[in-house]
């Protein structure tokens, strides 16, 4: 029976990413992404050598992610970045952040910010634990196009990227 209130993923073999961005630690209790996306703004326009025109929102949790409880006070490392061909020439104000070759599965989203929550419930307590996959400790992320509405417009769509093995 096809879940036709959540879509299909993919599978996807990916080759190193090369992204360069804000980072900043938060707790979805003390969630500062917002600021952190502010900041990354206007320096956004700074990096010229960029692979595509979207954005890159990433989580690096710590290596015990998989084996302890996640709360809204868990801790974790959140990135505002860009994907670029090489981490030369990069704005002093920017860090770089290499996330690993690897599988993934892509799973499209379309909705706002307040409700991704549902969402991840779905693909972490139910499409994983029945997939054959298990959780890989590699960056997650969310890539949204360059035509991203914004994370309040119930249209956007952006894609969610989770580590498997």
């Amino acid at each position: 029976m096809k879940d036709t209130k959540h879509p299909s993923p993919v599978i996807v073999e990916q080759p190193e990413l090369i992204l360069v961005g804000l980072q900043a630690t938060m707790s979805l209790a003390h969630n500062t992404t917002m600021q952190l996306w502010q900041a990354f703004g206007p320096l956004r326009r700074t990096i010229l050598n960029k692979s595509n025109r979207g954005s890159y929102s990433v989580q690096c949790y710590a290596d015990d992610f998989m084996t302890t409880p996640f709360t809204p006070e868990t801790k974790f490392v959140k990135w505002a970045a860009v994907a670029v061909t090489t981490e030369n020439d990069i704005p002093n104000q920017l860090e770089v952040l290499k996330i690993p070759k690897g599988k993934w599965v892509v799973f499209p989203y379309k909705g706002t910010t307040r409700d991704f929550g549902a969402f991840a419930q779905y693909i972490y307590s139910q499409w994983l634990p029945n997939s054959g996959y298990q959780l890989d400790d590699r960056p997650h992320y969310e890539f949204m196009p360059e035509d991203y509405l914004g994370p309040n417009n119930p249209q956007s769509q952006e894609e969610v990227w989770i580590p498997i093995k």
